[in-house]
């Protein structure tokens, strides 16, 4: 299994026509291909270093299987080089186990953590983040999520034990405008700031607002209201909403 491979940039454009704004211009960086799935079961994994990946603000752990097999994982608060980590359904309540949720005690913190079976976890993998295991009800566990929503996810799904490692990187100070750009983040000007040929919202002497009855993008479309769809699957799982203005993870 290939683990690192040069990762193409895109600079915010599908087929050559600009998408995301703001983006372009960063450096060089590998992709590491990293095990979500944690589907190599059964077979103890011991870590051979805990590195750093540009990708992502959390660090990543290495880890070589018994069979000689290498693959990356996201590093756990609690682990280090040497440390024995397995996916199994009889895994101990150790920090970077997998387990499946059904087999998880109630209380216990968790991350990685898989939405539909065998795709691979999808949620609370940033630097810092946990959840905990709140209660279990028939075919589903209870997971008090880092922004609070308290979500059912199905007991046969897998999630690995302890809190996400690098819990610092948070409070990490960027320190210049050039480093945000070795990034890929290019700077963002208001709308207000610009001339009335640039956006809709420029022009005017002086400080002047958005001058219209609604805000509008620098393309002329509706800048208020929902722009997401509910997802059906998704929302009748939750039991209690997040806090709204509360730090996702």
């Amino acid at each position: 299994m290939e683990l690192k491979s040069i990762l193409p940039k895109k600079s915010g454009r599908s087929r050559g026509k600009l998408t995301v704004r703001h983006q372009g211009g960063r450096q060089k960086r590998f992709l590491r291909e990293i095990d979500f799935k944690r589907d190599k079961r059964d077979i103890w994994g011991r870590v051979e270093a805990i590195e750093y990946d540009p990708n992502r603000n959390a660090q990543i752990a290495l880890v070589v299987y018994e069979d000689g097999e290498r693959r990356y994982i996201i590093a756990p608060s609690g682990i280090s080089v040497g440390s024995k980590i397995i996916a199994s359904e009889t895994a101990a309540i150790e920090p970077g186990n997998a387990l499946p949720l059904a087999k998880i005690p109630v209380g216990t913190a968790v991350h990685n953590i898989e939405i539909r079976k065998g795709k691979g976890g999808q949620i609370v993998k940033s630097a810092g983040s946990v959840a905990t295991i709140q209660g279990k009800e028939g075919s589903y566990v209870l997971i008090k999520l880092p922004s609070g929503e308290v979500r059912r996810f199905p007991s046969d799904c897998w999630a690995t034990v302890g809190q996400v490692g690098n819990a610092d990187a948070r409070t990490e100070v960027i320190g210049k405008a050039g480093r945000k750009r070795l990034m890929g983040i290019k700077p963002t000007v208001r709308g207000v700031a610009m001339n009335p040929k640039s956006h809709p919202h420029g022009g005017g002497e002086g400080r002047s607002g958005v001058g219209m009855k609604y805000p509008k993008t620098p393309y002329g479309k509706k800048a208020v209201g929902k722009t997401r769809k509910r997802k059906k699957y998704s929302d009748k799982l939750i039991v209690t909403p997040r806090k709204r203005g509360k730090h996702v993870g």
